[in-house]
């Protein structure tokens, strides 16, 4: 909370009312509070409630709030923040937790949701939910937010409580949404120049109407923000021309599909997951997770060991001692100001130094990682200097290279994607989509390696395409099927609307060998992209007098230029060549080659501590080691264009 809004509202409302009436007057109903905070009067629309209210400054703020929670409520309108999550922990700007409001969400928006992965304890959506407990039976809600509860998935509960909540719903989609389509501009195409898409939303409760009327109006694309703004401002919410939506039964308001996607066997669920019986297993997989989420990449991720060792030793050097200064005050918060800000501290770490944990350097939690498509790194995988490992450990097991999994694209922020890994996956695998993994076996504490697809779903299989003898349908043929259909491109394009949003689910195609030998075939290739054959490139050595002169290395260039089949790696060096087929093999937003150039750049640190200390990375030292990488890569991704062109021909 500031006080300096505070006033600023006041002024405004104040110079207003001059300027209409021509006389001054006092507003006398401003209250100086957290919205968030003043959760007394929720549900039950009229009462003299105030409990205890951060920001109450003075016996006439009290006095108003009392009287603002006394009124019945019929309109709330507000542009509420966006922000799910805080940057950079150091800042000390992340979103407080506000119980009562986290509650409700929780019971509510949370409860009807069926995305494993929630961030619906955002700012805007908090807002929604105070709002909509607020109002009385009769009232409008007008706000302008995030466009992202439109159609994000995550928002799926969030929509069906809305349209529980209120009679009608009518959404002003202005897009602008930078992250969903890299082709717009946050500065020419949004309304607030910023990246994240806005909506205009007025929710209706009527009391005499039960029933949910939801209606919805997008301008175009590409409008730019003068287009937007000329568009609102000439013309009134009645003369908009509104479709009315009628939601599918996935919650979902926009692009909806029709196909025959609920008849499909579903790959992974949340309740297949959770089911602590045999007979409750309903899908392919019993496990999935997410990949690990270091909040701290740049402290343990490197492309060695030595290098690794120093900069978690140096983070591990740093806590400690803050660790013993603040042993005696483990009943309380720390504020960040008094932390050693030279590492990284999140919400985790925070955690262990107010319950006094010690860390200590174990070079047995030094792990490989499958950190990118085609690019390995070295990883310090600690469940204290890693904030999530989820379900990680369980599905690779106590050691690296133990297991095969699948990753595939999680979100909608990126082309539905899939690549099979043999070493711990992270999180932004995909990036900016965040990376599911399907694993063929997982590890239990008790019972060691278990067979991670279901009883159920061999069942499922040999029922569709009978038992035999002689060629009998095994475990491991179904998790080839799986990956074989995952890259089928006539699947990505009929169900490509359902991928954005759901866990895959696979159909029963009528040749189930010619689809588990493909996905075999994928398989080996993809896990096994630094043995394969080196596609023949050509390399053409340009000196470059400068840096010769100098006696510096070339200069790093890293670009592609598919058009041309080239790929220029220094001011000295270029790969020429390169097959269309190559750039065609796309895994998320980018090929398979253009993740290989983006993680062999050199990028100035954003970390000031490993700036400073630990930014030693040069290309020209991994120079051979990437041109080799690319020749590998140029033939896996030739040889996988080709099974998915055959893959296109296949009965269905």
């Amino acid at each position: 909370m500031a006080i300096l809004p505070y006033y600023v509202a006041n002024l405004n409302i104040e110079a207003t009312y001059a300027t209409i009436t021509g006389q001054f007057g006092e507003y006398p109903n401003l209250c100086f509070v957290d919205t968030l905070d003043n959760v007394k009067s929720l549900g039950i629309r009229t009462g003299q409630h105030v409990g205890d209210l951060f920001g109450s400054l003075s016996e006439e703020n009290i006095a108003r709030i009392t009287r603002q929670n006394n009124r019945k409520i019929s309109i709330v309108i507000g542009n509420p923040p966006y922000n799910a999550n805080q940057q950079n922990e150091n800042d000390n700007n992340k979103n407080r937790e506000y119980a009562e409001i986290d509650s409700r969400i929780k019971d509510t928006y949370i409860k009807q949701s069926t995305a494993q992965k929630t961030k619906l304890y955002d700012m805007y959506a908090r807002f929604f939910r105070w709002a909509s407990d607020r109002m009385h039976d009769d009232g409008v809600l007008a706000f302008i937010t995030n466009r992202s509860f439109i159609d994000s998935r995550t928002f799926d509960g969030f929509r069906r409580c809305v349209a529980q909540d209120f009679a009608e719903i009518y959404v002003v989609d202005l897009g602008g949404d930078v992250r969903a389509n890299p082709k717009l501009s946050g500065t020419k195409h949004n309304v607030f120049g910023i990246q994240t898409g806005v909506a205009i939303s007025f929710m209706v409760k009527k009391r005499a109407l039960k029933s949910s009327y939801i209606f919805y109006a997008r301008r175009p694309e590409m409008d730019t923000a003068e287009d937007k703004l000329a568009f609102l401002g000439s013309t009134s919410a009645a003369q908009i021309q509104y479709e009315q939506i009628t939601p599918d039964k996935s919650a979902n308001w926009v692009n909806l599909t029709d196909n025959d996607w609920d008849s499909l066997i579903p790959v992974a669920d949340k309740r297949t997951k959770a089911s602590t019986a045999k007979g409750q297993e309903k899908a392919i997989f019993k496990l999935f997770s997410l990949g690990v989420v270091t909040n701290r990449d740049e402290w343990v991720y490197s492309c060695d060991d030595t290098q690794l060792e120093k900069k978690v030793g140096f983070l591990i050097d740093s806590y400690n001692p803050d660790r013993d200064k603040f042993s005696k005050l483990r009943h309380k918060s720390v504020s960040i100001d008094k932390l050693n800000t030279n590492i990284k501290w999140t919400r985790a770490v925070k955690r262990d130094l107010n319950s006094g944990k010690i860390y200590t350097y174990d070079r047995d939690l030094r792990s490989s990682s499958d950190y990118r498509p085609f690019t390995k790194k070295r990883l310090y995988f600690s469940g204290q200097l890693n904030e999530m490992v989820y379900q990680v450990p369980h599905l690779f097991g106590p050691s690296a290279g133990q297991n095969i999994g699948i990753c595939y694209v999680a979100e909608d922020r990126a082309l539905f994607s899939a690549l099979a890994v043999t070493e711990i996956p992270n999180k932004d695998f995909f990036m900016p989509s965040a990376a599911q993994v399907l694993s063929r076996s997982y590890y239990s504490a008790s019972n060691g390696k278990q067979d991670n697809i279901t009883d159920w779903a061999l069942k499922q299989f040999e029922k569709r395409y009978g038992k035999t003898k002689a060629k009998p349908i095994t475990k491991d043929a179904i998790f080839h099927y799986v990956y074989g259909v995952l890259h089928d491109p006539t699947y990505r394009e009929k169900y490509a609307q359902n991928l954005k949003r759901e866990f895959p689910r696979l159909p029963f195609y009528p040749d189930f060998w010619s689809w588990a030998d493909w996905g075999d075939k994928l398989m080996r290739l993809h896990i096994g992209f630094e043995t394969v054959d080196p596609w023949p490139l050509a390399r053409v050595e340009t000196p470059d007098p400068r840096a010769r002169a100098a006696g510096v290395a070339a200069k790093p260039i890293l670009k592609s230029l598919p058009n041309d089949g080239i790929i220029k790696l220094d001011s000295e060096t270029t790969l020429t060549g390169i097959p269309p087929e190559a750039f065609a093999y796309r895994l998320g937003n980018r090929s398979g080659l253009d993740w290989i150039l983006d993680q062999y750049k050199e990028k100035t640190p954003k970390d000031p501590t490993i700036r400073e200390k630990f930014n030693t990375y040069r290309f020209a030292d991994y120079k051979e080691k990437v041109i080799d990488l690319i020749a590998r890569v140029t033939r896996v991704s030739v040889e996988t264009m080709a099974i998915a062109s055959a893959m296109k021909e296949a009965k269905r």
